[in-house]
C-alpha cells in the first residue's frame, strides 16, 4: 500500500517543475540518509519483517508446557 501511494504521489508531483524540484531535494535527503546509515557498523538494525533473523533455532526437545505431571504407580 505505500508502495502505491508513493507512485500516486511521484506521478502527481513530477507534472510540474516545481513538484521535480521536491522529488529532488527528497531524493538527494533520502539518499544521503542511506549512506550514513550503512556507513555507520556501530548501530544494529532490528529483525525486519520477511527477513529471517542471524542466528538459528535451535531444538531443545518436546515441551512440557500444557502437560499434566503423569503420577506413577507401584
Amino acid at each position: 500500500m505505500k508502495r502505491i501511494l508513493q507512485l500516486v504521489a511521484t506521478r502527481w508531483l513530477s507534472r510540474t517543475p516545481l513538484g521535480l524540484a521536491v522529488l529532488g531535494a527528497g531524493w538527494l535527503i533520502m539518499r544521503k540518509r542511506r549512506r550514513d546509515q550503512a556507513a555507520d557498523p556501530r548501530k544494529e538494525t532490528l529483525r525486519q519483517p520477511g527477513r529471517g533473523s542471524g542466528n538459528a533455532p535451535t531444538w531443545r526437545g518436546p515441551s512440557a508446557r500444557g502437560r499434566k505431571q503423569a503420577t506413577v504407580r507401584r
